[in-house]
């Protein structure tokens, strides 16, 4: 199992297969996925799939995040292409509710943006978020991401953040 991130609050590591229902559970509260896209049950099963699918290519994937003082979960957040612009990774992270507005958000976003500028060629990344989302737009902005002009996707209007390599 590796090890992505480790601060002395969180760590980012991979799940491990066992962990699919703790995966699943995150997506069972509606206040929780109020801003993600409308995902069935079944596609969140073949998310988990793919994730241990992508730790064994070494491709970008979906980590968990937990707590380093209980071993409590906290969510989970991603990397991938960007697939408006594949020079671009997308970076994005879902937190259960107990853990909003703790700063946790923001360190995620740091780490993963730190993590995907390491191990990719990628000279920028991006993050959209519902345009209601402001939460989440603040965590981007405090992150260092500057936001551009609003994106379309799927016929929605989404907030477009960018961050350039350093």
């Amino acid at each position: 199992m590796s090890t992505l991130y480790q601060s002395p609050r969180i760590i980012i590591r991979e799940f491990l297969p066992q962990e699919q229902q703790t995966f699943l559970n995150l997506f069972k509260d509606n206040q929780v996925t109020q801003y993600l896209p409308d995902t069935s049950p079944e596609r969140y099963v073949e998310m988990f799939t793919e994730l241990l699918e992508n730790y064994e290519k070494k491709n970008l994937s979906r980590w968990a995040i937990f707590d380093t003082t209980n071993n409590n979960f906290i969510g989970m957040c991603v990397a991938r292409i960007f697939t408006h612009n594949t020079t671009q990774i997308e970076i994005g992270y879902v937190l259960s509710r107990e853990y909003w507005g703790k700063g946790i958000a923001t360190e995620v976003c740091k780490a993963i943006t730190q993590y995907s500028f390491a191990n990719t060629n990628t000279k920028e990344v991006v993050a959209v978020t519902d345009l209601h989302n402001t939460g989440s737009q603040n965590v981007l902005q405090k992150a260092g991401f500057e936001r551009l002009n609003n994106l379309i996707r799927n016929e929605e209007e989404l907030a477009y953040f960018k961050i350039g390599r350093l």
